[in-house]
């Protein structure tokens, strides 16, 4: 019960709804609402399902566990570890940004930034979606059989299954952020 509790209280808060707001929303009572959140009652199937109405979510949100799922990672600007990739490209800095412990998925941000003597690659391959966001400089990236002019503000969104990268740079500096997702085995 203060599971569950627990959980409501946390969606209503996150979605900034005071309890008198969620009752209206749910067509339940105040106090029931509060009694609910604080795990003094077991509410019925019909009591989740109008707060999870009135909170625009599933039922089964009210059963994660969300004690668990504690990871945050806070990278200072600047502060990013360099990181010398296996198979990296000379000349294309790699500053991690983040790292994700918990869960299936694993993340890896990167800022990338290529280096004075940083040229054109197009053979990267490897698991997993690729988000690019283009922060600096101007190229050409190959997607496969395709090619595209990509510029500061640009972003990329790809299975990166496929051989992919910068087959032209156009001006400098050139910078982006990449964020590699892939589910873990």
């Amino acid at each position: 019960m203060s599971r569950i509790g627990v959980q409501v209280r946390a969606l209503r808060m996150a979605a900034g709804a005071s309890a008198g707001r969620l009752a209206l929303a749910a067509g339940v009572s105040a106090s029931m609402l509060s009694r609910v959140e604080r795990g003094l009652v077991s509410p019925s199937v019909e009591t989740l399902e109008r707060l999870a109405q009135g909170l625009h979510v599933p039922v089964s949100r009210f059963f994660v566990d969300q004690g668990r799922r504690t990871d945050l990672c806070h990278v200072r600007a600047g502060r990013g570890l360099i990181v010398d990739r296996i198979g990296a490209v000379a000349d294309y800095r790699y500053e991690l940004l983040g790292h994700s412990l918990s869960g299936n998925l694993f993340v890896e941000p990167y800022l990338v930034t290529l280096l004075p003597e940083a040229g054109p690659y197009v053979t990267f391959q490897h698991p997993g979606l690729k988000f690019l966001y283009f922060l600096s400089g101007a190229v050409t990236y190959r997607y496969g059989a395709k090619a595209v002019e990509v510029g500061a503000g640009d972003t990329l969104l790809f299975d990166a299954t496929a051989l992919h990268g910068i087959e032209a740079i156009h001006s400098r500096p050139v910078s982006y952020l990449s964020v590699v997702s892939t589910l873990r085995e």
